[in-house]
């Protein structure tokens, strides 16, 4: 997947309109459950298209206006810069979290990814 600049946009489209990509990423991000996340590389996977770095550099850009916290890093660790904000969500919505133990920095729990982590099947129609 390669990025698109907004001079490869399509002729006549806004400046501000998202890559068909992008959509599609965010998409994705809507549907998964409050409670559940799924990582970088289960959207990718999910959308049969890019990887883990194009669903970040999305999310990143993109990501504000949708569930962002529920996109994640696979070893379950909170977005850095976004630790207290994410935490306060997975909190609100029942998320299973590890607590961190006194050695880790800044004692922040992790996701438990084992019992958050959503495959995608479970109330959606498929794959868009």
């Amino acid at each position: 997947m390669s990025e698109q600049s907004p001079a490869e946009y399509p002729r006549g489209a806004p400046e501000d309109a998202l890559p068909e990509y992008a959509e599609r990423v965010l998409d994705v991000t809507e549907r998964i459950p409050p409670g559940r996340v799924m990582t970088y590389g289960d959207v990718a996977e999910w959308l049969e298209e890019g990887g883990p770095r194009q669903v970040g550099r999305v999310m990143a850009l993109y990501g504000g206006a949708v569930p962002w916290w529920r996109v994640v890093r696979a070893d379950g660790a909170l977005l850095p810069g976004h630790e207290l904000r994410a935490l306060d969500r997975y909190r609100a919505e029942g998320t299973p979290l590890k607590e961190a133990g006194r050695a880790a920095e800044g004692h922040l729990p992790r996701l438990d990814m084992r019992r958050a982590r959503w495959d995608g099947d479970a109330d959606t129609e498929g794959h868009t």
